[in-house]
C-alpha cells in the first residue's frame, strides 16, 4: 500500500478544490460597499415571506442547516447557524406545506398559511432508530464505501441542472468581522456520472470589507462559489477518496439515524497511523437502502501543519508565517419525488494564524464560505455563454459590487444572516454614514 502520495489527479483535485486557497499579500485600499443605513421591508407584492427558527422539541436547542422546502417544488432553503431562517414563498404557492427536516429528527409539515408574522419558533422532535429495524448491517465498512461508490450513477440526479443559489463569503480578524460577500449565482451542474466540472454564473452580489482592520494583508478567498460547488464530493469522489484511495482510511460503522423517512448508516472514517500526509476524518451519512450519501461530515488533519500551509497558502507577505489550524466541511443533499438526490448545500470553514517576524503576538484570521441551492431545474444544455461564466480561480471579492438597493434580493431566497453579520452591517452603516456627513 503506497502511503507517502496520492496519484497525481487526485492531489492536484484535492488542493485546487476542497481547500479554501488563501492569498495573503501587501496591499492598497479597495473600495467599500454601500448599505442602507435604515432595515428596509422587501416587495413582498409577488411572495410570502416566511420567517422561523427550527429548535429540538425537548432541549430547546437550534439545529443549524436544517432543510426548509416548499413541499411539491425543488424551491427550498437552509436553517442558519442559529437554527433562524427565511423562506420566499411565491404568491401562486400560498397552498402549499412547508416541509422541515434535520437528520435525526421526525420531519415536519406546516401549511403556509400556519406561518404567523413575525418569527415562528418550530420544533422537530429527536428520534431513536433500533437496531432490529436495520435489515442488513455490514460486516465490513470498506465494502460498504466500495458499495457506495459503485452506486453513485444510480443514486444521484442523471440530468444536468440549472440551479440557483445563495452564496456568502467572511472573513473574521480575531472576533471581528472584517470582510463579507454575498451573491445569488446560477449554476451549470453536469449530470452525476459526468466528470467535468459545475459552471458558475454571478447573478447579482453584493460585498462589504474594512481593510483597516486587515493591517497591511490583504486576506482572499480565492475559488469562491467554485470551491463552494466542488464540495460536492459525490459529484467527484476524488475530493475524499476513490477506490484507490480507501485503502488510506479506517472506517467503522458508528451509528444509525434517520432523515426524512430512511434510515442512515453513519459511516465514521480516519486516516490510518500509517499514512503521512494530510488527510480527512469525519462521518458519511448512508441511506441503508440505495447507499446513497445523504450527509457528509468531515475535516482536514492539521497535524502537519508545514505541509498542510503549503496546500492552503497562494501567496503570503514577507515576514510572516501562515499556519492553517482548523478546516471543516459539511455537505448536504436531498432526494426529489423520483427518489435521485443531488447537491443542497456545503459549507467550509478553515483558521489561520499568522506570525509576523519581530512581532510579540500572533494573527488569526477565521474564513467561512456556504452556498445553498434554492431552486433547481433539469436543463438539455449548458446555458452559459464562455464570457458569463466566473473564472474558476475568482476571487469574489474582486468580482461583485456593493449595492445600496433596499430589496436588493428581489424574490431570490437566501440564508438568514448569523446575528453577528448584522451587527457588523450595522457598524459598516453607522461608519459610512459619518464619513458623510
Amino acid at each position: 500500500m503506497k502511503t507517502n502520495r496520492f496519484n497525481t489527479r487526485t492531489g492536484f483535485r484535492f488542493i485546487l478544490a476542497l481547500v479554501a486557497m488563501i492569498s495573503m499579500t501587501a496591499t492598497a485600499t479597495y473600495a467599500s460597499s454601500v448599505f442602507e443605513e435604515e432595515e428596509q421591508l422587501p416587495d413582498t407584492t409577488k411572495f410570502l415571506l416566511l420567517r422561523g427558527s427550527v429548535e429540538d422539541e425537548d432541549s430547546g436547542d437550534p439545529l443549524a442547516f436544517a432543510t426548509v422546502a416548499i413541499e411539491g417544488t425543488n424551491i427550498a432553503t437552509v436553517s442558519n447557524s442559529s437554527g433562524n431562517f427565511s423562506l420566499k414563498v411565491p404568491k401562486e404557492k400560498s397552498n402549499e406545506q412547508i416541509r422541515i427536516s434535520f437528520i435525526g429528527y421526525e420531519k415536519k409539515y406546516m401549511p403556509v398559511s400556519s406561518f404567523r408574522h413575525g418569527r415562528n419558533t418550530i420544533e422537530l422532535k429527536m428520534i431513536t432508530v433500533p437496531l432490529v429495524e436495520v435489515s442488513v448491517f455490514p460486516s465490513d465498512p470498506n465494502l460498504l464505501i466500495r458499495a457506495v461508490l459503485n452506486r453513485r450513477d444510480e443514486n444521484y440526479l442523471a440530468d444536468p441542472t440549472k440551479m440557483t443559489a445563495f452564496y456568502r463569503e467572511t472573513i473574521k480578524k480575531g472576533w471581528s468581522y472584517v470582510s463579507l460577500s454575498e451573491a445569488v449565482v446560477d449554476v451549470y451542474k453536469f449530470s452525476y456520472d459526468n466528470p467535468r466540472e459545475d459552471r458558475v454564473k454571478l447573478h447579482i452580489g453584493r460585498k462589504s470589507t474594512d481593510y483597516e482592520k486587515l493591517d497591511t494583508v490583504a486576506f482572499k478567498l480565492q475559488g469562491g462559489p467554485y470551491t463552494a460547488t466542488m464540495l460536492d464530493i459525490m459529484k467527484d469522489p476524488y475530493l475524499l477518496f476513490d477506490n484507490d484511495m480507501i485503502d488510506y482510511y479506517n472506517f467503522k460503522i458508528s451509528n444509525i439515524t434517520r432523515i426524512e423517512d430512511r434510515t442512515i448508516y453513519v459511516l465514521s472514517f480516519e486516516q490510518k497511523p500509517s499514512v503521512k500526509i494530510p488527510l480527512f476524518y469525519g462521518r458519511l451519512y448512508v441511506d441503508t437502502e440505495n447507499l446513497a450519501v445523504t450527509r457528509a461530515v468531515f475535516n482536514m488533519n492539521t497535524e502537519d501543519k508545514d505541509e498542510v500551509a503549503r496546500m492552503f497558502i497562494r501567496k503570503k507577505p514577507f515576514g510572516a508565517r501562515v499556519f492553517p489550524t482548523e478546516a471543516s466541511y459539511i455537505v448536504n443533499y436531498r432526494q426529489n419525488e423520483e427518489g435521485k438526490w443531488y447537491f443542497g448545500y456545503s459549507r467550509g470553514q478553515a483558521s489561520f494564524k499568522v506570525k509576523w517576524r519581530r512581532k510579540l503576538f500572533n494573527t488569526n484570521y477565521h474564513t467561512t464560505l456556504e452556498m445553498a441551492v434554492t431552486d433547481w431545474d433539469i436543463t438539455s444544455e449548458d446555458p452559459f455563454r464562455g464570457s458569463d461564466r466566473l473564472k474558476i480561480n475568482a476571487i469574489m471579492e474582486d468580482e461583485v459590487s456593493g449595492f445600496s438597493d433596499p430589496d436588493f434580493w428581489g424574490d431570490y431566497n437566501v440564508i438568514e444572516p448569523e446575528q453577528p453579520i448584522e451587527n457588523v452591517i450595522k457598524k459598516i452603516q453607522k461608519k459610512l454614514v459619518r464619513e458623510d456627513i
